[in-house]
């Protein structure tokens, strides 16, 4: 289901990956297929690979990797024939770097996969900054980016980032519950790590 589909008292599912799951994501069409259902809903290969511009037998064997690895399932649905369905199991991903120390391969997904976010966040960042002389004052006036300068310690960045974790929560339930005229999908980036100084 989509995110529109839920129950607004629902929290959002997270899956916490294991080291097999995160070095069967990393890669370039498997990530991109998570994130297709996961932003639209259940689909057939047939749809993703029209979506992502790839082809059908691509599209089913890396669906199928997901599923091996208990990241999508197949979904029945009556009167599809010989169509199959697929769905995300879990709306969010999340790791930390030391739960695969000594895993030199997930330890390499980790860091194709932090690559690939950023390169996400700019091309989406860039996309709407090009097509938002287009948008109304409304969209254009509360669309943006910024940063902070915090000095904390990690058990404050991490207590800041649950804080913020919660608080989008909130939001998300918010706006399930009200939904408004005009609304629209929001894609919302955060990232905290220690300043390292001007990059060279």
């Amino acid at each position: 289901m989509t995110s529109d589909e839920r129950r607004t008292d629902e929290r959002m599912t997270e899956v916490h990956l294991s080291a097999r799951q995160i070095r069967v994501l990393a890669h370039p069409l498997r990530i991109r297929l998570l994130g297709e259902l996961r932003l639209q809903g259940p689909a057939t290969a047939t749809r993703l690979a029209e979506a992502l511009d790839t082809n059908t037998g691509a599209t089913s064997y890396h669906l199928r990797q997901l599923a091996d690895a208990g990241l999508v399932v197949e979904e029945d649905r009556p009167g599809s024939g010989r169509q199959r369905w697929w769905r995300a199991l879990h709306e969010l991903s999340s790791w930390q770097r030391s739960d695969y120390e000594g895993d030199a391969d997930a330890a390499a997904a980790v860091d194709w996969l932090e690559s690939y976010q950023l390169n996400l966040m700019v091309q989406r960042v860039e996309a709407w900054r090009l097509i938002a002389p287009g948008e109304t004052q409304e969209w254009r006036d509360v669309s943006g980016l910024g940063d902070y300068a915090l000095t904390l310690a990690p058990e404050q960045l991490h207590a800041l980032q649950s804080e913020l974790e919660e608080l989008i929560e909130r939001h998300r339930a918010r706006a399930l519950a009200d939904p408004r005229p005009g609304a629209r999908q929001v894609m919302l980036f955060y990232g905290a790590m220690p300043w390292v100084g001007e990059v060279k």
